[in-house]
């Protein structure tokens, strides 16, 4: 009995550690992405033309890639029912390029709202409190952002130090795949902070969006 005693007062204490923790890096989280919020309000000028041009070189990238896929496939289906001669590692590269496609472009889908959201609530607000909600929701996102851009870079970093690749020929590396996801993420929050500072004070603080061919568009018709 003095055994299962120990025992379990060892296992709370290992508990309070943990939660001690866990605890301790979600608060200094929050200090680090604080700061860069601070740092961000203090050269937006300077962020967020740079945010704008990456944004959109990464989006290129992200439909050059999605073109790529599809030639690629399509060049493995005929080497296997034409020629007999499927190509090697089709499967696993094409997988690899999924997650480079989709968080390539996860932050210009953000700074031109093509996110999907549930705005039902939203919506029946006043326009003084939907800006609030947004708000409140931007800075949620933006801490949600980072804790996953912090854990999958350290998933990637052991990715590449373990120089981990593919099970089957011709053993791509897994690590640059990897690499899309906190990059996706960062650029994502960096971009939520902008979105903050200008809903709360549009002329001190630029949004620097993007600009959308479909929307000139639709200005030059009115």
């Amino acid at each position: 009995m003095r055994h299962m005693k120990v025992f379990r007062a060892i296992r709370r204490i290992w508990r309070l550690f943990k939660l001690f923790f866990v605890m301790a890096i979600g608060a200094i989280l929050a200090v680090v992405v604080v700061a860069v919020m601070g740092i961000i309000a203090v050269a937006v000028h300077l962020v967020g033309p740079v945010l704008r041009v990456l944004e959109q070189i990464l989006l290129a990238g992200s439909v050059l890639i999605i073109l790529l896929v599809m030639v690629f496939v399509g060049a493995e289906v005929v080497m296997r029912y034409a020629f007999n001669a499927p190509i090697p590692g089709h499967l696993e590269g094409s997988e690899l390029l999924v997650p480079v496609i989709v968080f390539l472009a996860l932050s210009y889908t953000q700074a031109t709202h093509g996110h999907v959201g549930m705005d039902l609530v939203i919506d029946m607000l006043s326009p003084e409190g939907r800006r609030r909600a947004t708000i409140a929701t931007l800075i949620v996102s933006i801490f949600v952002c980072a804790v996953i851009a912090w854990f999958s870079y350290k998933a990637t970093y052991l990715l590449w130090l373990y120089d981990d690749v593919t099970m089957t020929p011709p053993y791509f590396k897994t690590w640059p795949a990897a690499a899309a996801i906190p990059l996706g993420f960062t650029l994502c929050a960096i971009r939520m902070c902008l979105q903050v500072l200008h809903l709360i004070n549009p002329a001190r603080y630029p949004e620097y969006a993007p600009e959308l061919p479909e929307a000139e568009h639709i200005a030059s018709s009115e």
